[in-house]
């Protein structure tokens, strides 16, 4: 098997580690709720799960 299906293996691109603290880097869907990352683009972001877009102004 190739691995288990959702699972993200740059789940480490999320985070921003500074000191013992993490930070998150991208907004989470407000729909889907924690866990599940919003992407950035031009002038949007997206949820690649449920389809949920914000666009900037």
């Amino acid at each position: 098997m190739a691995g288990k299906k959702g699972s993200s293996p740059s789940v480490y691109k999320y985070y921003k580690v500074s000191g013992d603290k993490a930070e998150k880097v991208r907004r989470e869907c407000s729909r889907c709720g924690k866990g599940v990352f919003m992407s950035s683009h031009k002038n949007r972001r997206s949820c690649g799960k449920c389809g949920f877009t914000e666009f900037n102004q």
